[in-house]
């Protein structure tokens, strides 16, 4: 069964009993792993336990398939359902979870996958969207203003709150990796100790601040900057940090998707650049605004939007099986920082 977007948090909160086999999958593997952990301490109260809990990798399966069988028809030595977790599922891992789908298991044993970036063809994805006991999950990257809320309710769980500069600056930040969010706001509550005053800007990025991010940005402005030497320096040190080429291309989309914004807003109301940028939500950080209004001024509306149905093309092109993604990308990034 394929979920909705709407049926996901409906889900994650009731899991249906009769889907004895969940995916989890997508770009942002911080959320992946996030959501498959609750899904997992709604069946086990420790992911870890030895008699209600197995954790099997897809290299453990394609050593000897067997394993899998193994697990699944176990009994809990407690009592109620068992638990196995299955990580970097591969082929013959979604062959055995085929077959075991088709036998009519029984309540005894719940299985939750944890999958990359899948795409529609990929067989445990299309097993788990086609079968009648089992579902998919789709984790997307979030935009700038989900990863906001999310910040928010993560701190409000700690008792803590953040002045609005400073969650618009983690939002950018943390480029909508659920996980990292969820370690940055561990981090600030550390930071804070027992001072329950706000979490300010200043603390923000000095708590959380790092190369990464800091990166990414300078990629971002270098790319639709006519700066292609450092775009291209850039990309490379980011590729070096384990970023994922997705997170990039979502990245270099949203930048030029707020240009676009803005400029088509100047263009249709006739407002002022600045009376423009300030309707974006969320705000631009104030230290790039000026970088920020100087690239409105240069693109017209039309250009951006080509930019940005290049980048559509290229995402697409880079899930296709043995594309040289990385080459894919940079030659890209070259291109829109030569433009």
């Amino acid at each position: 069964m394929k979920l909705t977007f709407r049926q996901i948090e409906p889900f994650l909160k009731n899991p249906d009993p009769a889907m004895r086999a969940v995916l989890v999958y997508g770009p942002d593997q911080g959320m992946v792993r996030e959501r498959a952990k609750i899904l997992g301490l709604k069946i086990v109260s420790d992911l870890n336990d030895p008699f209600n809990a197995a954790h099997l990798t897809g290299n453990i399966i394609e050593d000897d398939p067997s394993r899998f069988y193994d697990e699944v028809n176990a009994q809990s030595l407690m009592g109620g359902t068992r638990l196995v977790r299955i990580t970097d599922p591969g082929s013959k891992c979604a062959i055995a979870l085929k077959d075991w789908l088709k036998s009519n298991p029984s309540e005894g044993t719940q299985i939750i996958i944890e999958g990359g970036d899948l795409r529609p063809r990929d067989a445990i994805r299309k097993i788990c969207e086609e079968s009648p006991n089992a579902t998919a999950i789709p984790c997307y990257i979030q935009d700038e203003r989900d990863m906001a809320k999310f910040l928010r309710d993560l701190l409000t769980e700690a008792n803590r709150t953040a002045a609005n500069d400073a969650i618009n600056w983690l939002s950018i930040a943390l480029k909508g990796d659920r996980g990292r969010a969820r370690m940055e706001a561990e981090k600030l509550d550390l930071y804070k100790g027992s001072d329950l005053t706000p979490i300010t800007l200043h603390e923000a990025m000095e708590a959380c601040g790092d190369s990464g991010s800091q990166n990414l940005d300078d990629l971002l402005f270098a790319a639709t900057g006519r700066n292609p030497q450092k775009a291209l320096s850039t990309y490379q040190k980011l590729l070096a940090e384990d970023t994922e080429l997705i997170v990039i291309l979502r990245s270099l989309q949203n930048h030029i998707r707020r240009l676009h914004q803005v400029r088509c807003t100047m263009d249709e109301t006739g407002l002022p650049i600045d009376m423009a940028i300030k309707n974006l939500q969320p705000p631009v950080f104030f230290k790039v605004q000026d970088s920020f209004q100087s690239q409105v001024n240069r693109f017209p509306a039309q250009r951006l939007r080509k930019m940005l149905a290049r980048l559509n093309e290229i995402e697409a092109d880079t899930k296709k099986t043995a594309t040289p993604s990385e080459t894919l990308v940079a030659e890209t990034i070259l291109k829109l920082a030569s433009m």
